[in-house]
């Protein structure tokens, strides 16, 4: 049930809302369904209904409530400041707190909160997944989306898996700690490969503590105890490093970047553990905040190739990073091109390309629309969801650092 501070907040985040329809025009479910409902004008109606009753809601209101992807387009784009992103956090936690959702719904997203989190099993799961791919087409539309995320292949254990220092090459400018998570040590070791390749040679000691999941994904499912589970066991490992002297804490996922920046509001209520997370908080940095800090060296390969950048909603709307990633990229002898339609999410948003695979897929094909449009033959993105889901439908995805790695005497990344 919604506590007294969770609806002194969302109350005050509700009035600040003066219905002027400014986010329709950005908002992704809205575009595609045009109705009311499924805009955050419209769901934030249903959530001052539902806290307001304090009961179960009805199951057309956690329709549309879970078809929001919480991109967060409709939070940059409000005049009025509405922190959309709390609110629809506050109303996940009441729908799973109060509702009981069909049993093929509740043991799905049991599946993907306890599977996606561990690494271990995530990475056994995939095995799985690619024994199914030859009866894809007779499996449930949802399973089907998760078939289709498994890798070809098993990845090689990347650096994620290796707790430890990595030194600096030549002199030390900074000391970072780097998130090793969940799902992209997985799906793509290379990403966190290049990225402390990346750091290390522009001077820059990088150590991987034993971290795990950032609680996003719990946390967007409602799950928010399970989430702070999570966070703590980050935090503690963090805090080891922190009293050695560090500079930041580097995450190359988007998602999770924008988890880790709120994990004092996560924890708000519990004082201690709110100061504790607010200082790591205050710590993280997208690694593109970072090296655009410490500045890029000269590129090494021919510049001129045409890179279509895919702003994550998590890196713009979430982080509000958008001029670092671009410039990098710049500078690394890239020709940057930008996507149509650039502030409309992919449809990836974490597990929603699972949960809602139809929405999902209409949002990809949009995208990858847009894309085609640019002529870039290669699209750099900073979040490893929606490399999946584009790569998904044809897309030659490739994460931002893995460029900037192969331009400053790093390995061509696999597929440019």
């Amino acid at each position: 049930m919604t506590t007294q501070t969770e609806a002194r907040e969302a109350t005050g985040i509700i009035r600040k809302c003066v219905h002027c329809g400014f986010c329709t025009a950005t908002c992704p479910t809205y575009l595609l369904l045009g109705d009311e409902l499924d805009s955050p004008r419209g769901r934030i109606v249903l959530i001052k209904d539902m806290l307001a009753s304090d009961a179960p809601p009805a199951p057309s209101t956690v329709k549309h409530i879970d078809r929001c992807l919480s991109c967060l387009s409709c939070a940059t784009t409000c005049p009025s400041g509405v922190d959309y992103m709390h609110l629809i956090d506050h109303a996940r936690e009441h729908i799973e707190a109060t509702y009981r959702r069909p049993p093929g719904e509740r043991l799905l997203r049991s599946l993907l909160a306890n599977v996606l989190s561990r690494r271990g099993i995530f990475r056994f799961a995939t095995s799985l997944a690619r024994l199914t791919r030859p009866f894809a087409g007779v499996l449930p539309r949802q399973l089907q989306a998760m078939a289709a995320a498994a890798p070809a292949r098993a990845a090689p254990r990347g650096v994620a898996d290796r707790p430890g220092v990595s030194p600096a090459i030549g002199p030390r400018v900074a000391r970072v700690a780097m998130l090793s998570g969940c799902v992209q040590p997985v799906l793509a070791p290379s990403i966190d490969d290049a990225a402390v390749r990346l750091m290390t040679r522009h001077g820059v000691e990088v150590v991987i503590a034993r971290t795990g999941c950032c609680g996003a994904l719990a946390h967007h499912m409602g799950k928010s105890d399970d989430a702070r589970r999570l966070a703590k066991a980050n935090i503690l490992a963090w805090e080891l490093e922190i009293a050695k002297g560090l500079d930041a804490i580097v995450v190359t996922t988007s998602g999770c970047g924008t988890t880790i920046k709120d994990y004092g509001h996560l924890f708000a209520g519990d004082a201690e553990w709110q100061s504790r997370a607010a200082r790591v908080a205050a710590l993280a940095k997208d690694i593109t905040e970072v090296m655009a800090t410490v500045g890029l060296q000269p590129p090494v390969i021919a510049s001129g190739t045409a890179v279509a950048y895919h702003s994550a909603c998590s890196m713009q709307h979430g982080q509000r990073v958008t001029a670092e990633p671009r410039a990098l990229l710049a500078a690394a002898g890239f020709a940057v091109r930008e996507i149509g339609e650039g502030h409309i999410c992919c449809g990836s948003a974490g597990t929603y390309s699972i949960l809602q695979p139809e929405l999902s897929t209409r949002l990809r094909d949009r995208k990858l629309a847009a894309i085609d449009r640019t002529g870039a033959a290669i699209v750099a993105t900073g979040n490893i969801g929606c490399i999946s889901h584009l790569a998904s439908g044809g897309a030659t995805m490739v994460h931002t650092v893995e460029l900037l790695d192969w331009a400053t005497g790093g390995p061509r990344p696999v597929g440019v």
